[in-house]
């Protein structure tokens, strides 16, 4: 797969409160991709967000307050592409050519629709259920070679890499007829997943995904808490009466020991086992005093840019467009060239004058 240019891509949907989770899982990386000079596209998937419904008033407030978040955290719109979904048409567009490629026995083994539908499937919108083949056309759309993920979101990146392998087969004549090369038109996507938190827990219950949705306000750190606020939940978060172990071999069987050690080495940015050279055999008192300044000089400056960006939502806006625009100038021949090949006659793009 030589041919294709790396490209990264990735988004985060604007559904409120963006927390210490969403940052060590995906914000905190991107940044990481982006200082390695890779050629990256962040999305606020909008598009996503209303497969359950949201107050149109809120949303457009999460959605800046998301682009905020990714400012705030060191993503540079010049080096990087920031934008959100719903400016950029060939998302919406690739992905019905998509669902008319897609299997029913792909979708129906889904499990995080499963998961979010809940009992009541039959009264699920049908956005929820094609929600990964949206994903699928998000990637594709730029011909992403690499999409860093969390483990929930595994999945859905197998099912793009199905559709994009099944589209190649279905359409290998007419890809190569229009001067494609043998290798396919889309790329098999890669998934980045990884780093000491890519999975970080609630702080009420180590066996829980930390979550925007869950009821207690205490399971998470949101980015818009305060000081005092972080202190107060890291201090409040679940333990065992045990110390420390002293080796990473010891956290297992201790869901909240092993996340709090887990989030310490993502914002320190070091291992597990080196948490645990320094704080083994100490009492999870001290130990989260360690944390509450650990994690208070991580995110407050992030937290102050954000109030500082929000402020200004003009501002915003203007990056967000600018990222459409830069998104729809990669996006755009892609989908013309998908057209030609499954054989549409399109309008034919003029050049700007």
């Amino acid at each position: 797969m030589a041919a294709f240019n790396e490209l990264v891509f990735s988004g985060v949907q604007p559904t409120g409160n963006l927390h210490l989770g969403n940052y060590l899982g995906a914000i905190k990386r991107f940044v990481e991709m982006q200082n390695r000079d890779a050629q990256c596209l962040y999305c606020v998937v909008d598009m996503h967000a209303i497969t359950l419904w949201q107050d149109p008033q809120a949303l457009r407030g999460q959605i800046r307050e998301v682009t905020a978040a990714f400012l705030a955290a060191g993503i540079d719109p010049r080096r990087s592409i920031v934008f959100n979904q719903s400016q950029v048409p060939a998302h919406a567009e690739l992905a019905w050519i998509f669902n008319c490629v897609a299997r029913i026995g792909w979708l129906n083994r889904m499990t995080q629709f499963k998961d979010k539908a809940g009992k009541d499937r039959e009264n699920a919108s049908v956005g929820l259920y094609a929600y990964p083949v949206l994903m699928a056309a998000d990637i594709l759309a730029y011909r992403a070679t690499h999409v860093p993920v969390g483990e929930d979101q595994k999945q859905h990146l197998e099912l793009t890499r199905d559709i994009a392998q099944k589209f190649n087969t279905d359409f290998a004549g007419s890809i190569m007829a229009h001067g494609h090369g043998e290798d396919g038109f889309f790329p098999v996507t890669e998934p980045l997943i990884g780093g000491p938190a890519a999975r970080v827990m609630s702080l009420r219950d180590g066996a829980k995904k930390m979550s925007k949705s869950d009821a207690s306000d205490n399971s998470r750190i949101n980015l818009t808490d305060d000081q005092d606020l972080i202190a107060q939940k890291v201090r409040k978060a679940k333990t065992d009466p045990d110390p420390l172990p002293s080796e990473a071999e010891g956290l297992k069987g201790r869901p909240e020991a092993d996340n709090l050690v887990g989030i310490y080495a993502a914002l320190a940015e070091t291992t597990r086992e080196a948490v645990l050279a320094q704080y083994g055999g100490a009492q999870f008192s001290a130990f989260k005093g360690a944390l509450v300044d650990l994690a208070v000089e991580k995110l407050s400056p992030i937290n102050a840019e954000m109030k500082r960006l929000t402020a200004d939502p003009g501002h915003i806006d203007a990056v967000l467009a600018d990222g459409a625009a830069r998104a729809e100038a990669i996006a755009a021949p892609t989908l013309d060239a998908v057209k030609d090949i499954v054989g549409f006659v399109r309008r034919t793009r003029l050049s700007p004058v």
